[in-house]
């Protein structure tokens, strides 16, 4: 007898299904697992073998056969477990096939018949949603799973509460529905005292979701003002936090199924990976660019990431996603970042101080910024100087306008924008391209000259013109303006970085 369970396999935030097969037959005593499985699959005799002998049952002597077709796609993760577990039980005629037949299962099993977290639950879901299947799996992720509407859901504690739930002899009560978080409360801009073009600056790029630098000396506030940027955001939408909380979901991070509507905030130290931030690894898992989705990447001390894995990042930020490549796969992660990043000025940091000026300068400045690639920095759209913080500024009262405040602005911005994506595509102005670009971006005449003049004069590449022409077109919005004039061009330009003579 062959019995099938229906599971799935995860490329990036893709599930793809998998039929589990086994069959029960006579032959040489044997448990085998066939169907290009990794190490963690082919484990799952193990586990199996231990969790049906806590059941009370031991496996029939006979050769075990289980098939995991598509035989020519990699299968990855402990998530198996349960399908093969089912699978095998359905074959010894313990529970009913046919029943199984109607479900999508996932979850690993523990040594005692416990069933156990596994990622990608809600991937899971969804597939079954679109399979007008059910879902079975794990009691701790039923209310990850719900957040998938319409599936039928069986999270089952253990192999024991299942089977009985199946037979009917102890019914499973439907998992709580997930919980939405509300949004954490983080540093207010009321916290930064000076500083009125950088936060101008951070007003800007939160209002089109535009990639912005800040240079300064060291304790002048930048990474105190990256942390304020995503107070200043709007939350998400329902459809976005779905797309956040599927990537959280196979990365595994999704807990006790709560979903944030807050935009998510990841700041890797200098130090991580290739790896680490773009995704990859034995088994493929999103990178911090892709933890980050629809949020903000904070890279501080820019310069002191490897070259190499800075450059990796030039292909995400601009087509928002991310493809790690294998020779058996290619996985893709959604990566549409907002990068913001923090730099010193040099070295030492205290470049142009007169009392604690750098020895070696210029060339100490020099050498310290061209760690950081020209292609890298051209996709950053506002560059701005942080000056330093003296005692008589720190002295000053808190600021009469603060997070709440600018977050007004930034929300009546993301409207307008909101309100034309229908025509041009693109949900902020950031996305802004092609024909959607010069419909709402192309500036008046007396911006247009200004325009020409200042690409010659600063040597603009095409891509610094178009992300000039996206910051000024959010300027323009956050002044409730219909048309980019002049105006709006020469504060874009004043936040360009201008390309070194050779």
């Amino acid at each position: 007898m062959v019995a099938l369970v229906s599971t799935v396999a995860y490329l990036g935030l893709e599930a793809r299904p998998v039929e589990v097969q086994c069959q029960v037959a006579p032959g040489m005593v044997g448990f085998h697992v066939v169907g290009l499985p990794d190490k963690a699959v082919g484990e799952s005799r193990q586990r199996v073998s231990a969790a049906l002998s806590s059941m009370g049952l031991s496996l029939p002597p006979k050769r075990i056969t289980v098939n995991l077709s598509p035989a020519d796609l990699p299968k990855e993760g402990s998530h198996y477990d349960l399908p093969i577990a089912l699978a095998l039980l359905a074959a010894m005629g313990v529970t009913d096939a046919e029943q199984l037949a109607e479900y999508v299962a996932v979850g690993e099993l523990a040594l005692d018949g416990r069933i156990i977290s596994s990622p990608g639950v809600l991937l899971a879901a969804l597939h079954a949603s679109g399979e007008d299947k059910g879902l079975i799996c794990p009691a701790a992720q039923g209310a990850e799973a719900g957040w998938a509407a319409g599936v039928p859901i069986i999270a089952a504690p253990d192999l024991v509460s299942l089977l009985n739930h199946l037979k009917g002899t102890q019914v499973l009560a439907p998992p709580p529905p997930g919980e939405a978080e509300p949004p954490a409360r983080g540093p207010d801009l009321r916290q930064v005292k000076g500083q009125e073009t950088a936060k101008r600056a951070l007003e800007i790029a939160a209002a089109g979701g535009h990639n912005l630098l800040m240079i300064g000396p060291p304790g002048a506030g930048k990474s105190l003002m990256a942390s304020c940027l995503p107070g200043i955001l709007p939350e998400l939408s329902p459809a976005e936090a779905l797309e956040v909380s599927m990537v959280a979901s196979v990365a595994g991070t999704l807990e006790d199924g709560r979903i944030s509507r807050a935009r998510p905030f990841r700041a890797p130290h200098h130090s991580a990976s290739m790896a680490a931030l773009t995704g990859g690894g034995l088994r493929v898992r999103p990178g911090e660019v892709s933890l980050a989705h629809l949020g903000v990447l904070f890279l501080d001390e820019l310069p002191e990431f490897q070259r190499a894995v800075l450059d990796s990042l030039r292909q995400p930020l601009e087509t928002g996603e991310v493809t790690v490549a294998r020779a058996n796969a290619h996985v893709t992660f959604p990566a549409r970042v907002q990068l913001v990043a923090a730099m010193n000025p040099c070295r030492c940091g205290h470049l142009g101080d007169p009392a604690l000026g750098c020895s070696r300068a210029p060339k100490c400045a020099a050498d310290y910024q061209s760690k950081v690639s020209g292609p890298m920095l051209d996709r950053i759209d506002l560059h701005v100087e942080v000056d330093p913080v003296s005692a008589a500024d720190l002295a000053l009262p808190p600021p009469a306008e603060g997070s709440a405040e600018v977050a007004a602005r930034v929300a009546a911005a993301r409207a307008i924008q909101t309100a034309r994506a229908d025509a041009t595509g693109a949900r902020t102005n950031a996305e802004l391209n092609g024909e959607g670009l010069d419909a709402v971006a192309t500036p008046d005449e007396p911006g247009r000259k200004l325009l020409l003049q200042a690409a010659e004069a600063m040597r603009l590449s095409a891509r610094g013109y178009t992300r000039m022409l996206r910051v000024a077109r959010t300027i323009a919005d956050l002044a409730g303006a219909e048309t980019v004039s002049r105006i709006h061009v020469a504060e874009a330009l004043s936040y360009r970085r201008v390309a070194p003579r050779a």
